[in-house]
């Protein structure tokens, strides 16, 4: 593909890539990937590799990779926190290497890196000045990426949590930004685990209990798809939980003003690191359990898909949507900002199907799942056969079912 100044496809190449990606996609989520979304796509996976570098430079990285180093002998080397920085700087690294920046070998003790040449200076703003120009709807992405950028030394040092960093009260915007439909590169999420809701709907009348549900803005997807295919008629109660106050607060606001009497709506808080029940969420009780990009962060996915398990009617569905990673040990552009909390990092691991924290293949998924005791379990769309003409694809949703 011929590129721009910014080092991402022209329109032109881009436009063939998003007409081969349609062509494995199911018909409804063909609209959602256009040539306008990809580009954002791109530039946006651009721009945050130019962040990293910068982050690399300023926390004085690039000097210890004069000679080969696993993760720790660089953190050693850069005299950084361990604990805190192991798993954002090794995501650095990877991702580097995986645009050729730096080299990767296999050593005894997992993956080696050094720098065969200088790191280049990259500007990420000709990136976000073509983004506005592009589609400045994205723009709230780009802003949360450089407010953690900005921060990362520090994080990486050990003098600031990414709790801290990111969930200030003076940040709240960020949020609201970035977590909202009219965000393209986070709307995707919605809009694909709405496509998939509306699709694997139990019959008849049914109870949603959405987890982890931020600032509204999925449960918004959600529920205008249902109402706009005659789907919401049969939802008889939505109940939306979040455990952040401040968010909980907000959603409610949001979704009471912009469906007000699409359904039956309550709100609470709920914690999926606690038993449900003691949270008054009572057994068999939903027939779907729905999420958006919030079960990747359970502290033991084990517990809590055992706890969706529970509450869920026989025959019940759990319907996810998620950033998945195509392939084991890839690098997707959000980890970047979500490696700086630690309960996207740092979660209870589980052979073969939890090998780290953050995002999961969408095979070690369908093995959490299975384990959990659901049957069932579908992926929408078939990230296999859409990774090999677009290799940086990463949402999903994911379907599964209580056995009657």
């Amino acid at each position: 593909m011929s590129e721009s100044a910014t080092g991402v496809a022209d329109l032109d190449a881009i436009a063939d890539v998003a007409a081969r990606v349609a062509r494995v996609l199911p018909a409804p989520l063909v609209p959602l990937f256009h040539p306008g979304f990809t580009r954002s796509h791109l530039l946006f996976d651009e721009y945050v590799a130019r962040l990293a570098i910068q982050v690399c430079a300023r926390a004085k990285l690039e000097p210890v990779l004069s000679v080969w180093g696993a993760v720790e002998d660089v953190v050693a080397r850069a005299a950084l926190e361990p604990r805190r920085s192991a798993v954002a700087v090794g995501w650095m690294l990877r991702h580097l290497a995986a645009r050729g920046l730096l080299v990767a070998e296999d050593g005894p003790g997992g993956p080696r890196f050094r720098a065969a040449r200088p790191l280049p200076a990259l500007d990420p703003g000709p990136v976000l000045d073509e983004q506005r120009r592009h589609d400045p709807a994205c723009l709230p992405s780009y802003t949360l990426a450089e407010t953690a950028a900005r921060e990362y030394p520090a994080f990486l040092r050990g003098e600031r949590s990414g709790e801290e960093i990111l969930f200030a009260p003076a940040r709240l915007p960020l949020w609201t930004g970035y977590f909202s439909n009219d965000n393209p590169l986070y709307a995707v999420n919605n809009r694909v685990g709405a496509i998939a809701l509306e699709a694997w709907l139990p019959a008849g009348e049914i109870r949603i209990l959405e987890l982890g549900g931020g600032l509204g803005s999925g449960a918004a997807a959600a529920l205008e798809r249902l109402a706009a295919a005659g789907g919401a008629s049969t939802v008889r109660a939505y109940r939306f939980t979040e455990l952040v106050p401040a968010f909980l607060r907000r959603a409610q606001r949001h979704l009471l003003d912009r469906l007000a009497g699409v359904t039956d709506l309550s709100f609470a808080t709920l914690d999926m690191n606690r038993p449900f029940g003691e949270q008054g969420v009572g057994e068999a009780s939903v027939a779907v359990v729905y999420a958006v990009n919030t079960l990747h962060v359970a502290h033991d996915l084990a517990f809590t898909l055992a706890e969706v398990r529970r509450v869920l009617e026989p025959g019940g569905r759990l319907v996810v949507s998620e950033c998945v990673r195509p392939v084991a040990g890839q690098t997707i552009y959000p980890e970047f900002v979500f490696n700086l909390l630690e309960t996207f990092r740092a979660p209870r691991l589980e052979p073969g199907w939890r090998p780290n924290g953050g995002f999961l293949t969408p095979g070690q998924w369908t093995a959490a799942l299975e384990t959990a005791g659901f049957a069932d379990v579908r992926v929408l769309p078939d990230i296999a056969r859409v990774r090999e003409v677009f290799p940086t694809f990463y949402a999903a949703a994911l379907g599964a079912t209580r056995p009657a």
